[in-house]
């Protein structure tokens, strides 16, 4: 079994302008994932907003920088992750395509697989 990192991406703005009602939405779409998925859920946040990040980062010199917000400003932003094991990239895709953020307009979900060494 290989074990693939499902990231989702989407507007903070809409997220944060969700109705109680379409969050509810979201969280039973999310519980209908984790339950499709069984054993093969090995974890998985949402994140806190953007304005919550730290970055770090060297500067020219090599001296460590600490700032506050994400590494980037984009509108799409990382908003949660699933860490899952599945037989292969079809079944991860077949998983990740129940979230909620692949039927939006204002999100996505990219599957990356963890690399394992030897």
């Amino acid at each position: 079994m290989a074990k693939y990192l499902v990231l989702i991406y989407g507007d903070e703005q809409k997220w944060d302008a969700l109705t109680a009602e379409e969050v509810q939405d979201y969280m039973k779409a999310h519980g209908e994932f984790a339950a499709a998925a069984g054993s093969g859920l090995l974890g998985g946040n949402e994140l806190e907003s953007t304005s919550a990040a730290t970055s770090l980062r060297n500067d020219a010199s090599g001296r460590l920088m600490v700032t506050d917000g994400p590494f980037v400003e984009t509108k799409e932003v990382l908003g949660g992750y699933y860490l899952l094991e599945a037989s292969d990239l079809d079944e991860a895709i077949k998983l990740a395509s129940r979230l909620p953020e692949v039927q939006t307009r204002h999100g996505g979900v990219e599957i990356r697989p963890v690399r394992v060494r030897d």
